[in-house]
């Protein structure tokens, strides 16, 4: 299976905020949108970040309140790994679970196209191994 099959099922949307936003505004379009983590881009089509929960939750550890009024670009990840819709679901499991991130931007052309999270990867597991297992009793009756 391939990154492009589980955009076409999802879809290509991603959610995005330009660095200069503040934290406070990332977390209402994190809750807003029910995501877990949004691309930075100052225009919706290049990556300058990633700004997830879990980095606001580490900054907040660190810098208080006033965390909330600083701009995304000072807590965002900005050496983001990104994948393409040709590459392979597996290889991307094994990328996220090595690494440890849960977001991975889609970029097709230079553009970004969408946005693959873990429980995406872990959908797509499921649904190749109940389609295999409905291959597989239907194999069993026909034979029988």
């Amino acid at each position: 299976m391939r990154i492009r099959d589980i955009l076409r099922r999802k879809g290509g949307t991603v959610v995005t905020v330009p660095p200069e936003h503040t934290v406070r505004e990332l977390l209402a379009v994190l809750a807003e949108h029910n995501v877990g983590a949004v691309v930075v881009s100052p225009d919706g089509e290049t990556i300058a970040g990633i700004a997830s929960e879990r980095d606001v939750v580490r900054r907040l550890h660190e810098h208080g309140a006033a965390l909330l009024g600083r701009p995304v670009s000072d807590i965002m990840t900005a050496e983001v790994r990104s994948c393409a819709p040709g590459d392979l679901v597996d290889d991307l499991r094994r990328t996220m679970t090595e690494h440890r991130f849960r977001h991975m931007p889609v970029v097709e052309d230079g553009r970004l196209a969408g946005i693959v999270s873990i429980g995406d990867v872990v959908k797509s597991a499921i649904d190749a191994l109940e389609s295999e297992r409905e291959h597989l009793v239907g194999y069993i009756q026909n034979v029988q």
